[in-house]
């Protein structure tokens, strides 16, 4: 059974930076941030596989930078330039395959409990 626990939520000014955190137990091949603000349905940000490769959203494109410690079996979110509108719980997901969809919820089996991040103007 993998376990999942982030790290680094908070609370920031608008234009602000956080970095997250996700503690992996057990095997993942592609991990993931997901995040869902009130009201809305989860979302998928920022994707990597252990090659480096990565995938983002539009929405974070630029802004967030997703990165991984494979030997420390953690994952990593670097949040700049932080908008009100990335209020959110953050959660980190991680799947055992190579995911063609890796942004897709319904691709993960493991998740976090989540880790609130609020941005104020």
């Amino acid at each position: 059974q993998v376990q999942l626990v982030e790290s680094g939520g908070g609370s920031v000014q608008a234009g602000g930076s956080l970095r997250l955190s996700c503690a992996v137990s057990g095997y993942s091949y592609t991990r993931a941030w997901f995040r869902q603000a009130p009201g809305k349905e989860r979302e998928g940000i920022a994707s990597i596989y252990p090659s480096g490769s990565t995938v983002y959203d539009d929405s974070v494109r630029g802004r967030f930078t997703i990165s991984q410690d494979r030997a420390k079996n953690m994952v990593y979110l670097q949040m700049n330039g932080l908008k009100v509108e990335d209020t959110a719980m953050y959660y980190c997901a991680v799947s055992p395959a190579s995911l063609p969809h890796p942004l897709a919820e319904r691709s993960y089996a493991s998740w976090g409990q989540g880790t609130q991040v609020t941005v104020s103007s």
